[in-house]
């Protein structure tokens, strides 16, 4: 029996799952919970105007800048011990966001979030994939994963405004600690430690490359970041993307050079590989794009308090569930393609939807519906993707497969966030509520713009990804 049928057959798999999803939970919904916190933050703490904003862009930038470099590195130095480093960062940089007492600590400590998460992240997707079979079994397990995504990024709009109204800032970050506590209690007990051989892929490292590839995508991230703010035209925005082009096509010639590559650039010869993460990026501008928009419109247009549109959000986070659930069955059965276009027209067709807001609209008549929707949409085209994008990688380079995936999402979260911020400001002539509006809606059109754009995409890249059936 070799080595892929035993772990296979791991009576432990399925609870070693729920301690990876319980990781993840925490690193997706990190990612957006501070959103509705932010003008308690900025009160609390002092911020200077408009730079409270970089309380959710510290942990963006560090996040989507290491993930490639988290990844390689649970290849080469053990998944569960990378694993488990990065949760006990996180649970500390998780504390030290809660007790700090000024901005500049508290940015400091979000940096610290983003680095662990991008350690945590890669580590967990790669130990999912080396624990579960190609096949009906791993789509189920990724449907899990990708649904629990889905959970964490619409819980932290569900749960972030009551946790900063009743109990305070602070506990939008305390909240991980004991679910970080309880995942490395049980790491050492659930998960099976693995690395890439050393026979076949010796133990070398590339420090040039990891330099390139990581300051190119934390550059390439705080230009889209900072756009919205200073222009896109702007000679800061203008610099900060040619400096990150230069960075990452030194990449490029670095890697093509390297005895022993970060990331190898065969991998990008996979069709399958190439459309679902370019696919994940459009998924990625899509989410955040509704996500920001849907979130102002509430809260700016329709007067709702944070805590109103976080229990208005619940229906997303349902049926984000309910489309992950879904999409994961009808992907073994009639190939990730077809579920990706599917879903990807839903996010479309919810995006139009939301373009119909009005100044004096009501929950049920502007927003349920597009959440219904969105959230079905979503978690249907996470799962399909996600499949797609690790489909047919090795064991040896499944974290580094793995951190491209959720690169790309971060990536295209931090792009959708930065264009419909100036949508929304473009469409807006006025300080009126009906101007607010008017550029809300400009937004939403754009979102649908983006899910044309994935719909296209899978139609044309996906082609060649074979259905993955029960063995």
């Amino acid at each position: 029996m070799n080595n892929t049928t035993k772990t296979s057959s791991d009576p432990r798999r399925w609870k070693a799952l729920v301690v990876l999803c319980a990781a993840y939970f925490m690193v997706i919904l990190d990612s957006q919970i501070v959103i509705l916190a932010l003008p308690s933050i900025e009160r609390a703490l002092g911020f200077s105007p408009g730079r409270v904003q970089w309380v959710m862009s510290a942990y963006l930038l560090s996040f989507g800048g290491l993930l490639l470099l988290g990844g390689r590195m649970a290849d080469l130095l053990g998944r569960r011990r990378l694993f488990m480093l990065g949760t006990g960062l996180f649970l500390l940089a998780s504390l030290g966001c809660g007790l700090a007492t000024s901005p500049q600590v508290l940015i400091v400590a979000r940096v610290l979030q983003g680095v662990a998460a991008a350690v945590m992240s890669p580590s967990a997707l790669s130990i999912l994939m080396t624990t579960f079979t190609e096949g009906a079994e791993r789509n189920k397990a990724l449907g899990i994963w990708s649904g629990m995504g889905g959970v964490g990024a619409t819980s932290a709009l569900l749960i972030g405004g009551p946790l900063a109204d009743s109990l305070g800032w602070p506990w939008i970050f305390y909240i991980n600690v004991p679910v970080a506590g309880a995942v490395m209690l049980l790491a050492p007990v659930l998960l099976r430690e693995s690395r890439t051989d050393e026979r076949t892929h010796p133990r070398r490292y590339d420090p040039a490359g990891a330099f390139t590839v990581t300051a190119g995508l934390m550059l390439l991230v705080y230009a889209l970041v900072e756009a919205p703010a200073v222009g896109w035209l702007g000679g800061q925005t203008l610099g900060l993307f040619a400096a990150a082009v230069v960075l990452i096509a030194l990449f490029v010639c670095i890697e093509a050079r390297s005895a022993a590559p970060l990331v190898p650039l065969a991998i990008f010869r996979s069709r399958t590989l190439m459309g679902g993460n370019l696919l994940m990026l459009v998924l990625g501008m899509t989410a955040w794009g509704v996500g920001t928009t849907v979130s102002l419109y509430s809260q700016k247009v329709l007067g709702y308090s944070a805590m109103q549109f976080g229990l208005g959000t619940a229906v997303l986070t349902v049926m984000a569930v309910v489309g992950s659930t879904f999409g994961q069955g009808f992907v073994t059965r009639v190939g990730p393609r077809r579920v990706a276009m599917v879903a990807m027209l839903l996010l479309g067709i919810a995006s139009l939807f939301l373009s119909r807001i009005r100044v004096e609209g009501s929950y049920f008549g502007d927003i349920f519906f597009g959440l219904f929707i969105f959230g079905t949409g979503l978690g249907a085209c996470a799962v399909a993707v996600s499949i797609v994008a690790l489909m047919g990688v090795t064991r040896a380079e499944s974290g580094l497969a793995s951190g491209l995936n959720t690169a790309a999402f971060q990536l295209g979260g931090a792009f959708g966030a930065a264009v419909v911020a100036t949508v929304a400001v473009s469409f807006t002539a006025g300080g009126t509520v009906t101007a607010l509006n008017h550029g809300y809606r400009a937004s939403f059109v754009a979102c649908a713009v983006f899910a044309a754009a994935g719909l296209l995409v899978a139609g044309l890249l996906l082609r060649k990804a074979s259905m993955v059936r029960a063995a």
